[in-house]
C-alpha cells in the first residue's frame, strides 16, 4: 500500500498540544506508526554533561502519531484527507479530498 503521508510533507496536527500547527515532516517511523515534524511537539531536556555534549536544557521534537496529523491542502493550507488516483499514463499520484489539487506530479 502507497503511504498516504511522506517525508517532506506539509502537515496539519489536529490534536494535543500542538493542535492547529503545520510543519514538515523531517523522518517518518512506520513501525512505530509515527513522523518526526519539524516544530511540533517539541520538549525540554535536562542533560548531563558529558565528553560528546555539553549540559544544559535541549530542545527536541520527538515523534508524533500519524493519526494526530493530517495533510495540509496544497490550495488553501487547511487539514485534508488524501486519496488516490492513477493517471492515463498509469502513475499513480496523491490527491488531496478537500479541494481536488493534486498533492504531487
Amino acid at each position: 500500500m502507497a503511504a498516504k503521508l511522506k517525508k517532506g510533507d506539509t502537515v496539519v496536527v489536529l490534536t494535543g498540544r500542538d493542535k492547529g500547527k503545520t510543519g514538515e515532516i523531517v523522518q517518518m517511523f512506520p513501525n512505530d506508526n509515527k513522523a518526526l515534524v519539524r516544530g511540533v511537539n517539541v520538549v525540554r531536556r535536562h542533560t548531563r554533561q558529558s565528553a560528546q555534549s555539553e549540559g544544559g536544557i535541549i530542545s527536541k521534537e520527538l515523534p508524533v502519531q500519524l493519526s494526530n496529523l493530517a495533510m495540509a491542502d496544497p490550495k488553501d493550507g487547511k487539514p485534508t484527507r488524501v486519496g488516490f488516483q492513477i493517471k492515463e499514463d498509469g502513475t499513480k499520484v496523491r490527491v488531496a479530498k478537500r479541494s481536488g489539487d493534486l498533492i504531487d506530479g
